[in-house]
């Protein structure tokens, strides 16, 4: 049985996420603290971006897909927005131990406080169960208006969250290509026509 001070300690994962190696430190309270989880691994391997993208980075966690995203676009920017205090200091701690200094993350609910005039070419998210249909209209209305004309939304989901995001894609954004469904996650993606 580990001690509360051992508890209390980082933990340290060692992943090649969208083939680029990444140390991430975590802690208890932050989602998936021992792993990737397996919807983020599964995304990272469907994700296509370019090397100068853009990219928002909803509910980043400590930072998976945002770093990984970071590592594959040395001549981009990535935002990470997380309502968790601990998850921003994490990912903000984990872009600086690799060197990422395209990525940055802040507080935000959502894209409350991403500035106004920011536009992304890719909008990425691993989008909890329980995130409420009212959070989701919002999100994806404020995506929708972050947007470049062409870029992409792509987010994960449980696969029973599928079909709701299908009909809300097609609702605010006009079409909805599934990338890939797994044993439990489904990766969804809409372009800005």
């Amino acid at each position: 049985m580990a001690t509360i001070d051992e508890l209390k300690k980082d933990l340290l994962i060692e992943a090649v996420l969208m083939n680029k190696p990444l140390k991430l430190a975590t802690t208890w309270g932050i989602f998936s603290p021992r792993e990737i989880d397996s919807g983020t691994d599964l995304f990272l391997k469907y994700l296509e971006i370019k090397e100068d993208e853009i990219a928002l980075d909803i509910g980043c966690g400590y930072g998976p897909l945002g770093l990984a995203i970071a590592a594959n676009a040395p001549k981009g920017q990535v935002h990470m927005v997380d309502k968790d205090f601990v998850a921003v200091d994490y990912a903000n701690k984990n872009a600086q131990n690799n060197n990422l200094s395209n990525a940055k993350a802040y507080l935000s609910n959502g894209l409350s406080a991403v500035p106004k005039e920011m536009m992304f070419t890719t909008v990425v998210s691993n989008i909890p169960a329980k995130v409420g249909k009212e959070m989701l209209s919002i999100l994806l209305h404020d995506v929708h208006a972050h947007l470049e004309p062409g870029g992409q939304f792509v987010v994960v989901t449980i696969n029973g969250l599928r079909q709701y995001m299908k009909r809300n894609f097609m609702e605010v954004f006009g079409n909805y290509d599934k990338v890939k469904q797994g044993k439990d996650y489904t990766i969804s993606r809409c372009v800005k026509q």
